[in-house]
């Protein structure tokens, strides 16, 4: 009973936290601090200990993820802005032909979702998706499932997203590496919960793919002109230009420790510039120049368009601060413990356990972020001392999180808007698709934990 107790606390606290945001619409931010602060209460944590407890897990994970955020919004709304984006999927599109349209969407929202969050992402790709979809003569779920299908695939598993960025500055992994791997992983499950499962999604909703749809419900995006827009490759390579920057690195560090050389200034530097921060702020600067000076674009014009990423995105940044606290205090007030002393003689992988327990509380709490960081707080024991690859734990961890969204998701409700669907086909399209991904994702994770 010991060891139950405090498993009873976390889910009168998903009851309570899911009561507070769906039921009396509380802000989500207020909502995660009251449960943090009750939950400490419940957990028999002294009143002295609770304040340090919430504001250690508020500061500890701004500190860490806040200027990656940042950079990475600013970098996503100077390519979209400047037309690069648009240029990325235009020419792909143009590239593949009609016949091969499918994949050139898929490939263009891979590129653009690896720089963009997902919601900017979506924004950007729907209204030229729409476009395409009526010159082509083709619905637009058609082509907007397997884009949706990229976006959520590379927000979940790739930094420098915020999900695995953060999952994996917990863990202590490599980012480099989950970034590395990451990409294994996003291919092949891209591919089954895009193209392949559009097929499937075509029988159970024929309806929904009768039809154009319409993008109205949620406003349009700019549009350019070819003329106007940047080059492709140019574009492209501001796009991954953080990528390229940590995976260099991955590479140089890979590299030196089988050869076994030693640490020196070149390789100080490289590991340097392979931090998800510096490669963002450089790649910023980079897109500074690409997408503006170079374009004769005004820097009072540019730094316009940085200042509103920013205030896009600072919900964001106070909800996943929110989960952040509310992790600690499981962590402080002995949840993990009890986990850790539940499975002390499980068989079970820590990798799938880990699935297991953020699928569990994405289910609950519908924001995957939360789901991924009070994971975290929950398996860190299991793993002290054991030998298990800390970038899969990441992997897992964040494809458990991504599953079956629901009604208490934000993106279920902009998916249904978006494409104007029912809320049956809304079901049968959305939530199956981040289920066929969040499945995928574990069972190529345990695939190459069997090689690696």
């Amino acid at each position: 009973m010991e060891n139950v107790y405090p498993l009873i606390i976390v889910a009168l606290a998903v009851v309570t936290l899911l009561l507070l945001i769906m039921k009396w619409n509380l802000n989500t931010f207020i909502a995660l601090i009251v449960v943090s602060l009750l939950t400490a209460l419940a957990l028999g944590m002294s009143v002295g200990d609770i304040v340090e407890t919430v504001q250690e897990g508020l500061g500890g994970t701004l500190g860490d993820i806040a200027l990656i955020f940042v950079f990475g919004a600013m970098l996503g709304k100077l390519l979209a802005d400047a037309g690069g984006a648009q240029r990325i999927a235009l020419t792909l599109i143009n590239k593949f032909g009609e016949k091969r349209i499918q994949w050139a969407v898929v490939i263009a929202s891979f590129i653009i979702g690896i720089a963009l969050f997902f919601e900017v992402g979506l924004v950007l790709l729907i209204p030229i998706v729409y476009q395409i979809a009526k010159e082509v003569k083709m619905p637009l779920l058609y082509l907007g499932l397997p884009m949706t299908a990229a976006l959520s695939v590379t927000h979940g598993f790739l930094p420098p997203h915020p999900g695995p960025t953060v999952i994996a500055q917990q863990y202590e992994a490599n980012i480099g590496m989950v970034l590395l791997i990451g990409i294994v992983i996003a291919i092949p499950t891209v591919i089954i919960a895009g193209p392949l499962f559009t097929k499937v999604a075509q029988k159970l909703v024929p309806d929904a793919f009768a039809r154009i749809g319409n993008i109205g419900s949620l406003g349009t995006n700019k549009t350019f002109e070819e003329e106007e827009t940047p080059g492709f490759g140019i574009s492209a390579l501001t796009a991954l230009s953080p990528v390229i920057l940590m995976a260099v690195t991955t590479v140089v560090q890979l590299v030196q420790d089988i050869g076994g050389f030693a640490n020196n200034l070149f390789f100080e530097i490289v590991g340097v510039i392979g931090d998800p921060m510096i490669a963002l702020l450089l790649s910023l600067l980079f897109a500074i120049y690409t997408m503006g000076i170079a374009r004769n674009i005004p820097m009072k014009t540019l730094m316009t368009s940085a200042e509103e990423s920013v205030r896009g995105i600072s919900v964001v940044l106070l909800v996943t601060a929110g989960g952040g606290a509310l992790k600690q205090v499981l962590i402080d007030g002995g949840v993990g413990d009890a986990v850790a002393n539940i499975f002390s003689n499980t068989s079970m992988s820590p990798i799938l356990l880990a699935w297991i327990i953020a699928a569990i509380l994405r289910i609950s709490l519908g924001s995957a972020t939360v789901a991924a960081l009070t994971t975290a707080g929950m398996v860190i024991p299991l793993i002290e001392g054991t030998d298990v690859n800390l970038a899969l734990m990441v992997l897992a961890t964040g494809a458990g999180s991504l599953i079956a969204s629901h009604v208490n998701d934000t993106g279920f409700w902009i998916f249904k808007e978006y494409f104007n669907l029912s809320m049956k086909e809304t079901f049968a399209t959305w939530t199956l698709l981040e289920t066929i991904i969040s499945v995928s994702g574990l069972v190529f994770t345990l695939l190459i934990g069997l090689v690696i």
